[in-house]
Formats: C-alpha cells, sequence, structure tokens
C-alpha cells in the first residue's frame, strides 16, 4: 500500500491506522502520508490514540498532521493561520491556530500546492 519512503516508518502501526477505513479512503490516506514524507526534513509516526499520522522538522518542531477519517481525510497544518492561502484550499478559518486541507477519495492531490504550504510552515520557525 505504501511507498518504500514510508514503510519502514509506518508499517504496522499506519495499517492498523487505516484497516477500519473504506478501501479508498486508505489509499487517499496512503498517498498523502508518502507525499508527505518524502517533503525534506520531515520526519512522521503514526499516532494511535489521535488517530493521525503526525509530521515534525528538527527545526520548525510539529507542521502538519494526516488525518483519516471515514469519509475523507485531511491534512492539518499546526500554524496554518500563518500560511498564505492564495487559492483557497486551506479550510478552518475558525480555528486559532491551524488550517486544513480536506480532500475525499477521487479528488485530485495538489501534491505541487502542498509542498508549498510545507515549505512555508517549515519556514515560519526553522
Amino acid at each position: 500500500m505504501l511507498t518504500s519512503v514510508v514503510d519502514p516508518v509506518y508499517s504496522g502501526a499506519f495499517a492498523d491506522l487505516v484497516a477500519p477505513l473504506p478501501p479508498p479512503v486508505a489509499e487517499l490516506t496512503a498517498r498523502l502520508v508518502a507525499l508527505v514524507a518524502a517533503h525534506p526534513g520531515l520526519s512522521g509516526k503514526v499516532m494511535t490514540g489521535w488517530k493521525s499520522v503526525n509530521f515534525r522538522h528538527g527545526g520548525a518542531g510539529h507542521v502538519c498532521s494526516v488525518f483519516p477519517q471515514a469519509d475523507r481525510v485531511s491534512v492539518y497544518f499546526e500554524h496554518g493561520r500563518l500560511l498564505e492561502n492564495g487559492e483557497g484550499l486551506l479550510a478552518g478559518d475558525g480555528l486559532k491556530k491551524g488550517r486544513y486541507l480536506r480532500l475525499r477519495p477521487g479528488d485530485d492531490i495538489p501534491v505541487d500546492r502542498i509542498g508549498i504550504l510545507l515549505s512555508e510552515a517549515i519556514a515560519l520557525f526553522a
């Protein structure tokens, strides 16, 4: 299910996280986790209590989390209110500091835009 980039990190814990989800949501989660994990400087960890995969950067701290849910997957940016949202991809204007990108199976993944958001999030605190 996962690419070799993330297999050693997630393996069983990731499989347990996505096991109760419909296959299209599990696949979308795997694709998003692989995308974020491939970003330079980020390391991820499955957080079973939060039911998420959290990503940290050595200098910037917690950058984002991938939250799979029954019908969608959210990528939560810890300091999302500080990120450029020119394309209107991020939701959560009512949140104090974070914002999130919500995707459903079948949606196009905005790969380039997610990469830019990750770079911005790291640059804020690195």
